[in-house]
């Protein structure tokens, strides 16, 4: 953000970062996306079998299995854009557990840039790439 911004939204992030410095000094570098990553570990992948006694057939034999389910949750949290990037790294998560394959998830994301935009799917991908890469990671 530039010194002198023009845009309202700038000038009460501006405002805002101010007053945290104020209240508390440590604020000042505060990044909330690195505060909720470690929130978001704190949570751990549910197991398939639970996900779908509780998101999926266990409610209805007849309706949207668990990972069905969590590609349209995962469409709607991109529809947010960067509202809820825990929760889309969750789901993307819970997603893979539930049997998601990347191609499917990258579909699921890719289809709502016609709704929600490119900045906001970009970002989806973005956050989906890092759990993959997490993911892939904690497997080898």
């Amino acid at each position: 953000m530039n010194d002198n911004p023009s845009n309202p939204f700038e000038v009460m992030m501006i405002q805002a970062q101010k007053m945290a410095k104020a209240m508390n000094p440590a604020l000042e570098n505060f990044s909330p996306q690195e505060a909720f990553k470690g929130y978001e570990a704190l949570w751990p992948t549910m197991p398939k079998d639970f996900m779908e006694m509780i998101f999926g057939r266990g409610l209805s034999q007849e309706g949207l299995d668990a990972k069905t389910r969590l590609l349209l949750t995962l469409a709607g949290l991109t529809m947010q854009g960067a509202e809820n990037e825990t929760g889309l790294r969750m789901t993307v998560r819970h997603a893979l557990e539930a049997g998601a394959s990347k191609e499917e998830i990258a579909e699921t994301i890719a289809q709502m840039s016609m709704f929600a935009g490119i900045p906001a799917m970009t970002k989806a991908m973005e956050c989906a790439r890092q759990v993959m890469a997490d993911k892939e990671d904690k497997e080898t």
